[in-house]
Formats: structure tokens, C-alpha cells, sequence
């Protein structure tokens, strides 16, 4: 089986909505008190671009994943889907929103597949709840899979496939609407490197062929690095931003500025930092009392 692109056999324009969120705070109430799991989290991703969201469990990634999603309501702040405001939506809306618009591939094959469907039938039934609530996706459930070089998948038993080929089909069953945003938490966790490169490669070509906006939550070096643009989330902040390879701080809306580890060991916490500012460049100096 092959993942390289196919050309599909309908007209697929350019799909993509831009994703951005504004001063986005949330908090998971809790007995002992509400858990800040985001502290302002300014964030844009334009459409049919690729973004790969990294950070330490328990950082935020996930949250904003669900944010974007429509799966819960930010405590504060905007989150944008196009022009809109997922937060403001009607229920009527946010189904819509979810049925075809923003679809999410959540961690591990099994939640998001009819194990005993086969892919076609997967593909098929995301497709029909789609059609539902007023989205029509311009291809076939075969016309999707030749897409993706999958078309042998078509008549196999979920329940039958190897994890990875599961993996495979989830996306591709996420993808099935032509959605304009595809947020994907964790897709290539647990899978061995054949496996991997073969969920990779089809999430290369949701963005090559069809344009859409891809946002990954991701452990994996891998997943990062084929992304091409990074976000790393500490402590519900974005913390810095990568793009070929070279990792940048990001600069708050607040001027906050989050330092790298190993920064942090010449300036940690606490410490009287002089702010010394030139054309084109500034400097960072520990102050020794």
C-alpha cells in the first residue's frame, strides 16, 4: 500500500480556515479550587497552514485542541474559527461547527472508528452525519481513499487492521468531510516508524492536496518536524515558537517573555535582569547584588 498523494478525481479548491485565539484563559473546576490550564494564550494559524503544538503533559496543548474543536467553551478570551467566535455559537451552530467545518481525531485509533465498519463504511457514516447538518463533501468514500493510496483499506474490517493501518483509517474517517480544520491530538503515539511515516504521509497530503488547516498535538519529534512550524505551551503559555528548525521566544501581549531551560540557568527565576536595548538586537544581563 502506498500514502503518496493522488490527484483526486473531483475539484477539490483550496479548503482551509484560518484559527486564531485572543487573550484565551480556561480553568477546570476542581474540589480543591479551579486549575488554570490556560493563562492567556495568543495564538494564529492562517488557513491551510500546518502547526504542531509541543510542550510537557499537563501544559495546556490538548486544551487548546478542544478549544478549537468546539468540544468546551474558553473561561475568557476569543477562539476564532474564520471570522467566528466558537464561544459565542448557538448549540444549533456548534453542531454544525463539529459536523463538518472543525473535525478532531482524538488519541488512539479505536475512539474515533466503528470497529466493525469497514474503513469505507467509516469514511462513509462521517460523511452522512456531514450531509446532516448541511455540508456536502465533493468526494466518494473511494474517490477519498485513492486519495490517500489507501484504496485497498476500502473493504477491511477496522477490527481486523493492524494499529497502525487503524491510525490510517482515523485520520483519513477525521478528514472525510473536507473539513476546514483538522486538529489531530497525538497520531502517531504508540506506532513504529513504518507506521508513523505512513500516518504522516497522508497528513501531508490533507495539506497538500486539499489545502486544509492542519493543528497537531504531539510528543513526537517527527510529527513536529513535519509540521514545519511549531508551538511549544508551558504552563498554559506559548512559551516559543519553531520554524525550520530554529527555535524563537514569543513576546507576550503583556511583554512577557518565556526563557529557554538553558537560559534559565543563567537567568532563573527571581533574578534582577538588566533590559539593554540597541537597533537590532537586545541584551539580557544578570544583575549581581
Amino acid at each position: 500500500m502506498t500514502t503518496a498523494p493522488v490527484a483526486p478525481a473531483r475539484s477539490t479548491s483550496a479548503r482551509g480556515v484560518g484559527v486564531s485565539l485572543r487573550g484565551v484563559v480556561h480553568l477546570y473546576p476542581s474540589v480543591e479550587g479551579d486549575v488554570v490550564a490556560l493563562r492567556g494564550v495568543d495564538l494564529d494559524v492562517p488557513a491551510g497552514t500546518s502547526v504542531a503544538l509541543l510542550g510537557p503533559s499537563g501544559a495546556g496543548k490538548s486544551t487548546v485542541a478542544g478549544l478549537i474543536a468546539g468540544e468546551f467553551a474558553a473561561s475568557a478570551g476569543q477562539v476564532l474559527v474564520g471570522a467566528e467566535d466558537v464561544g459565542r455559537m448557538s448549540p444549533r451552530r456548534l453542531a454544525r461547527l463539529r459536523a463538518g467545518e472543525v473535525s478532531l481525531v482524538v488519541q488512539g485509533a479505536e475512539p474515533n472508528l466503528l470497529l466493525y465498519a469497514t474503513v469505507a463504511e467509516n469514511v462513509w457514516f462521517a460523511q452522512r452525519g456531514a450531509e446532516a447538518h448541511g455540508h456536502h463533501p465533493p468526494l466518494a468514500p473511494d474517490e477519498l481513499l485513492d486519495a490517500f493510496g489507501a484504496g485497498a483499506l476500502g473493504a477491511r474490517v477496522c477490527a481486523t487492521l493492524p494499529p497502525g493501518q487503524q491510525q490510517l483509517a482515523a485520520v483519513i474517517a477525521g478528514v472525510a468531510p473536507l473539513p476546514g480544520v483538522l486538529v489531530l491530538d497525538e497520531p502517531t503515539s504508540r506506532l513504529d516508524a513504518a507506521a508513523r511515516d505512513a500516518v504522516l504521509a497522508a497528513v501531508a497530503t490533507i495539506s497538500a492536496s486539499f489545502g486544509i488547516t492542519v493543528v497537531t498535538v504531539t510528543h513526537d519529534p517527527a510529527a513536529a518536524e513535519a509540521a514545519g512550524r511549531t508551538v511549544t505551551i508551558r504552563d498554559g503559555r506559548v512559551g516559543s515558537e519553531g520554524h525550520q528548525g530554529a527555535e524563537y521566544a514569543v513576546v507576550g501581549p503583556d511583554g512577557s517573555l518565556q526563557l529557554p531551560e538553558d537560559a534559565l540557568q543563567l537567568l532563573p527565576p527571581g533574578a534582577l535582569v538588566e533590559v539593554r536595548p540597541s537597533e537590532d538586537r537586545v541584551e539580557l544581563r544578570r544583575k549581581e547584588l
